[in-house]
């Protein structure tokens, strides 16, 4: 069966090493070696929703762990669809969503890292970065004129945002997720790898069909004329930050039925590895639950009110 070949596949095979030099065009946007076809990822995307759903009733009920899944990409890459697609089993009221836009006055009064913080999942919730902290070594990268909104000590034209700042804020995020992991925070951070020549056809779609105009922004172009840019910022990124407690998992995106199913594979092959159970009850709590059960069947006359 399909679910059987790739219960834990996608996890070693996308899965970025740490500390390794990362060439993204040698990661592929799309896989030719899909093990299976079309039907089959539905059908196993569905499976994993369901247990993604049954983890999460456990993760909620044991109250020790959190999950941060965090997913970047280039514009038109699917993260929205992965948001719809992967997470439609989870309940909503354990799951916050936080799609992080151009940074608020007030936000650039504080470290790049406060609005996020804030963001953050709670012991038992899923939380779901759509673009995240790592805005802050990829945008800003390609745009460091952005780092002087922020006005950091030392930093008074782009000339002094050199190599070593951003050696800085790499492991100033690797500190904050290391934090965040000793804690109890599950992180799975999503890159999803979306080729050139994809992204044109969706944004040409975004463009010819009215319902998605407001997709669309000319501003799109801009960014995609940035391209090689982006890339290098992306490979340094994943270089950088990916390690056991934080991975960095680089998916195919141009295939959005493949890309939806191996990140929801992904999700379920390592949250499976956590230990959740549901809270065990003491003598006394199962005693208690018994009379309660009895009472509500009729077996015994329900305790005496004395206020009556």
């Amino acid at each position: 069966m399909a679910t059987q070949h790739t219960a834990f596949y996608y996890s070693d095979k996308y899965k970025v090493g740490g500390n390794k030099e990362i060439k993204l065009k040698d990661w592929q946007t799309d896989d030719n070696d899909k093990p299976i076809n079309k039907e089959e990822g539905e059908n196993l995307l569905r499976t994993d929703t369901q247990k993604l759903s049954e983890i999460q009733e456990k993760l909620y009920a044991s109250n020790r762990y959190s999950v941060l899944i965090v997913i970047q990409a280039m514009d038109a890459a699917g993260k929205d669809s992965i948001i719809k697609h992967v997470m439609s089993g989870l309940n909503p009221q354990g799951v916050n969503v936080t799609p992080f836009k151009t940074p608020t006055h007030q936000e650039l009064e504080h470290d790049y890292l406060w609005r996020h913080y804030l963001a953050l999942p709670a012991r038992g919730m899923v939380g779901i970065f759509n673009r995240s902290h790592y805005e802050n070594v990829l945008v800003t990268r390609v745009h460091p004129e952005y780092i002087l909104n922020e006005n950091l000590p030392g930093i008074k034209t782009v000339k002094d945002i050199d190599k070593s700042f951003w050696e800085k804020r790499f492991r100033q995020i690797n500190e904050f997720e290391r934090t965040l992991a000793d804690n109890g925070t599950v992180i799975l951070k999503f890159f999803l790898h979306v080729s050139k020549k994809e992204q044109k056809k969706r944004f040409l779609e975004r463009i010819n069909d009215p319902t998605k105009n407001w997709k669309f922004s000319s501003a799109d172009l801009k960014e995609r004329g940035l391209w090689k840019e982006y890339r290098k910022a992306y490979e340094d990124m994943l270089k950088n930050t990916s390690n056991l407690l934080a991975p960095w998992f680089v998916v195919p995106a141009d295939d959005k039925w493949f890309t939806q199913m191996v990140v929801a594979n992904i999700i379920v092959s390592e949250l499976s590895r956590l230990d959740l159970s549901y809270p065990q009850l003491s003598d006394q709590q199962k005693k208690d639950l018994e009379n309660s059960k009895k009472i509500l069947t009729g077996e015994l006359e329900p305790p005496a009110d004395n206020n009556e």
